[in-house]
């Protein structure tokens, strides 16, 4: 079967190369000299000084980030919360709930969004960067609770009992001893997390008030209004690397849940 064999690396990488050749375009086009979109003209760094002069790029990258850190450590205190319940005790409903968490990750997130602000309008609540941090979380804890379930699953509850049977308390069991265990786990569910809010556009736009911008929300209004220019290709670019590197530490840190 070596032409089997064959024909799916081949197919492997032409796949690859649809996914990772039109990054790889844009980055080289953030450095061309000419205004044209199409032809290569010559090497410039143009675009990104005009990148750092630019202050609301800046203002939304800060937004994106701050957005990110509390929704992620919002989602994951609800999702260690909520899934240490359902590994370790019993009761009625149990299987539902198990089952209501990962709706989120199946419905769509037009939908959610939609409904998300629907139901904010309802209630009277006004647009802020925290209808924003809520719409993030009533969507990251379920990303964060699978991956922590996942890791609780394959934990020994026989450590809490030997920790409790030496005199430790029920809190102080799980924070000395579960949560250390739990702690590649943790780190591997708070990188997604803040990697779903960080590069969130749908629910952002949705739930923000006028004027507030986050990095993906500042991408599609300067797309949008002035037909994508070369100074996008190169904030897309700085998008595109920090992103690479969270991918990189995520790689590691689940790699060491997989442990």
């Amino acid at each position: 079967m070596k032409w089997f064999d064959r024909f799916l690396k081949i197919y492997t990488y032409i796949i690859l190369a649809l996914m990772y050749l039109p990054i790889v375009v844009l980055i080289i086009f953030s450095f061309n000299e000419s205004r044209s979109k199409v032809v290569f003209t010559g090497f410039t760094l143009e675009n990104y000084y005009r990148l750092v002069n630019n202050f609301m790029v800046w203002d939304a990258f800060y937004n994106s980030i701050w957005i990110g850190v509390v929704v992620t450590i919002v989602s994951v205190l609800l999702a260690i919360l909520m899934s240490y319940g359902v590994t370790r005790y019993s009761f009625r409903g149990k299987a539902i709930v198990d089952s209501i968490m990962l709706v989120p990750i199946i419905i769509p997130e037009i939908v959610e969004a939609l409904t998300l602000l629907v139901f904010l309008v309802i209630l009277g609540f006004s647009l802020s960067p925290y209808t924003i941090i809520i719409g993030h979380v009533a969507f990251d804890i379920s990303f964060a609770y699978v991956v922590i379930k996942a890791r609780m699953a394959g934990y020994d509850p026989q450590f809490e009992e030997a920790a409790r049977t030496l005199g430790a308390d029920e809190f102080k069991a799980f924070r000395k001893v579960t949560l250390p265990i739990l702690a590649p786990g943790i780190a591997a569910a708070a990188l997604i997390a803040f990697l779903e809010s960080y590069d969130d556009f749908i629910k952002t736009f949705f739930t923000r008030p006028p004027g507030f911008l986050t990095l993906p929300v500042y991408i599609w209004n300067m797309a949008s209004r002035r037909g994508f220019p070369l100074d996008l290709n190169a904030l897309a670019s700085f998008v595109v690397i920090i992103s690479l590197v969270f991918a990189y530490v995520r790689r590691r840190v689940e790699r060491g849940v997989l442990r």
